[in-house]
């Protein structure tokens, strides 16, 4: 996909899921804020932070508001991106009540999950900003989610690995193995992209330093080494940093807070973490609602 492509792509993949989110919640209408609310009135609405974290997803609560009622104002005090405290007010909504309380869990909820995500990511971020590997997400996301997962991730200072399964050749076992080892995969792989003209790159995950050996006579763009102790990560960075100064480097395989240091220094150049987006805690927002 060219990158105007891809924008689009993605732009819709939000659309979608923001317009089946407030589908599936109100499917044929807010029956308890129809009966209990005069649709004449108005109000307004605070989200306010209950712990302290990284705020994401400000501009798709924007969004969830404007398909309720694009008459919806709204204010924001804090940015994408910023560390927010506990009692902290993040944005403001004013207008008309009912459509304020129809996309009232559905904004929360996409909030709340990519902040909690952005928060992790920030934490993982900062235990290795002494060095220069990055983070990145995986493909472990929720369905339907992956653009806010990922996006979640960009806000944290994280980095987004590939997007789907059409923008990067990544060769892992199962690939391996199918095709009877590193270099037939490596060589098939190759010939695929030029055969189609593909402006993309090839990564291949090795499970030992004789695989990572095949690999690097095949010069992917990245390897990924999988599961490599701290003493193989280093062997294997020494290793290939002797031969080529092109390929990348990038480790995988349990990644958490308590390790990611010690890999980071190691001198690979990535570090994929499937905890930031597999397993979140959201960050804990609410909203009150004031009459006018």
């Amino acid at each position: 996909m060219k990158n105007r492509d891809c924008h689009d792509f993605y732009e819709g993949c939000r659309s979608r899921a923001v317009m089946l989110a407030l589908e599936e919640d109100r499917y044929t209408g807010d029956v308890t804020t129809m009966a209990t609310i005069d649709p004449a009135q108005e109000g307004h609405a605070v989200v306010t932070a209950k712990e302290d974290g990284i705020l994401a997803g400000l501009d798709v609560a924007a969004q969830v508001f404007a398909a309720c009622n694009p008459s919806l104002s709204l204010a924001m005090h804090r940015q994408d991106g910023e560390r927010v405290a506990n009692g902290e007010r993040v944005m403001e909504v004013k207008g008309l009540l009912a459509p304020i309380l129809l996309g009232e869990r559905t904004a929360l909820n996409f909030m709340q999950r990519m902040s909690g995500i952005a928060t992790k990511t920030r934490a993982f971020v900062d235990l290795i900003s002494h060095t220069d590997t990055r983070i990145l997400d995986t493909r472990k996301t929720a369905p339907g989610l992956r653009y806010f997962d990922k996006e979640a991730v960009r806000i944290g200072g994280g980095r987004n690995h590939r997007f789907g399964l059409f923008d990067l050749i990544l060769i892992k076992d199962n690939h391996i193995d199918a095709a009877g080892g590193v270099g037939p995969a490596l060589n098939r792989a190759r010939m695929y992209r030029e055969k189609h003209a593909l402006d993309i790159r090839i990564e291949v995950e090795v499970r030992s330093l004789d695989e990572l050996s095949a690999a690097l006579a095949c010069r992917p763009d990245i390897i990924l080494l999988d599961n490599f102790t701290l003493d193989l990560l280093r062997e294997a960075v020494e290793y290939v940093r002797s031969i080529s100064a092109s390929v990348e480097l990038e480790a995988s395989g349990n990644m958490s807070l308590h390790t990611v240091k010690a890999v980071a220094e190691t001198g690979v150049d990535f570090i994929s973490v499937g905890e930031l987006t597999h397993s979140v805690r959201a960050l804990d927002l609410s909203m009150t609602i004031t009459l006018d």
